[in-house]
């Protein structure tokens, strides 16, 4: 179906932002090019570990060829991808691992520069490059989230990477049905719409009889609701168009593990395609979660991703099957954002940075350094079909510093950035 591109820039068409996050790190005999035959670490080597992966000693930038075996599913799109290596996060002592490597992994604040968090969490990077393409779009951002599990064994700092400021969370959405209803459903906008006009009747009698300084406070709380009611006006002025989008609301049902990543994934690409939003966070899991999970097609049994981290000699090829598995969900969303035609007979992927990650180099050794990514799309602005190996202890803000300058965002440094990633760049 071609885009409906309700929302354009001078360009004629929109700019988007994506990020496909992977929890638990990977495997990186499978992963990295060079350590296939590398010693699998034991334990936890601690947060400060550096030169763990036997990278190649002249960093620079080649074209990548030979895919590693988690990479092979990306053998059809290689072209439009940027494999970058050699990228550090930052790590502030004193809080859990697989917590910060998630919530900070689009922040990653210098260590102990945020007051009032145990994190080095700042508002992250969708929110900051929304504020340049978002200001048309009824949702600034989207927030996915694949975590089925049904308890809440840990805090919201697992399964979240999306944030609007240090202690703000910006709430993924976890069932395809809310999300869908959120998006596309009139039903539910006009509850929204009955249930905001009264607060905001009420907000206006109520500021009548505020002090100066508790107006100052209102007002803040009074924008909020006002945000809201624009966001309804701009889901109300697109009813036409999104009726063109066939898309019909999910079963309430059990989906096999890898049918409810791609259901998520085919929401979060209705949702750019259409111009519902210009940026999204997917999450493919969360950390740390020991409840298994059934991987169908995978095992014969329910497993833990976390707890398979740990015992990596043993059960490698388990994960192995696991990585190779979330690539294959990063594929199918490249490829199908690769055939949405835009209203200039571009695809959505060239005008989307579509970025696969995770907060950890390796899941059993907890290192923040080296970490797995990959930049797909961007279409003329990015020079793609690379493998960028960067020096050791380049920040990751480094890339997101790029990104957000390719949004069209105006700042010079990002969190701990020390400069931009050129390599990537047309």
């Amino acid at each position: 179906m071609e885009s409906l591109g309700s929302q354009t820039l001078a360009s004629g068409v929109s700019k988007r932002m994506a990020h496909f996050y992977v929890p638990i790190g990977v495997v990186r005999r499978g992963f990295f090019p060079g350590e296939a035959d590398s010693v699998i670490p034991k334990g936890n080597l601690g947060n400060v570990m550096k030169s763990l992966g036997q990278q190649d000693p002249n960093y620079g930038v080649k074209r990548l060829e030979e895919l590693t075996p988690t990479m092979k599913p990306l053998e059809r799109v290689k072209d439009k991808i940027n494999l970058i290596t050699g990228m550090d996060r930052t790590f502030q002592q004193g809080t859990d691992v697989h917590a910060q490597c998630a919530s900070c992994y689009l922040s990653s604040a210098p260590p102990y520069t945020i007051e009032g968090t145990a994190w080095p969490l700042d508002r992250t990077l969708d929110h900051l490059v929304a504020d340049v393409v978002g200001e048309k779009t009824p949702f600034l951002t989207l927030e996915f989230s694949c975590n089925s599990h049904k308890d809440n064994k840990e805090s919201i700092y697992f399964d979240n990477i999306s944030w609007y400021g240090t202690g703000h969370l910006a709430p993924s959405i976890r069932d395809p049905r809310k999300m869908y209803r959120r998006l596309f459903s009139t039903k539910e906008l006009d509850q929204y719409r009955d249930v905001t006009d009264l607060v905001l009747e009420d907000a206006r009698a109520m500021k009548k009889e505020l002090g100066y300084a508790d107006s100052q406070k209102f007002a803040e709380y009074f924008d909020s609701i006002r945000a809201i009611e624009t966001q309804m006006d701009r889901l109300e002025a697109m009813k036409g168009e999104l009726a063109k989008i066939s898309f019909e609301e999910p079963p309430e049902a059990y989906l096999p593990r890898g049918e409810y990543i791609r259901l998520m994934g085919d929401l979060m690409v209705a949702a750019l395609q259409s111009g519902l939003t210009n940026v999204a966070t997917f999450m493919v899991g969360p950390e740390r979660w020991d409840t298994p999970y059934l991987f169908d097609g995978l095992f014969d049994k329910p497993m833990s991703h976390h707890g398979m981290s740990h015992n990596q000699t043993k059960l490698i090829n388990q994960l192995l099957k696991v990585d190779r598995f979330h690539m294959e969900q990063y594929v199918y969303l490249l490829e199908k954002m690769e055939s949405v035609v835009e209203a200039d007979g571009t695809t959505l992927l060239d005008n989307t940075l579509f970025t696969y990650g995770s907060g950890l180099g390796d899941g059993s050794t907890h290192q923040y350094n080296d970490l797995p990514i990959i930049m797909a799309g961007g279409g003329k602005q990015v020079k793609s079909g690379q493998h960028i190996n960067m020096p050791e202890g380049t920040p990751l803000a480094n890339l997101w510093l790029t990104q957000a300058k390719m949004m069209g965002a105006k700042m010079k440094r990002f969190a701990d950035s020390t400069g931009e990633i050129g390599a990537v760049k047309a």
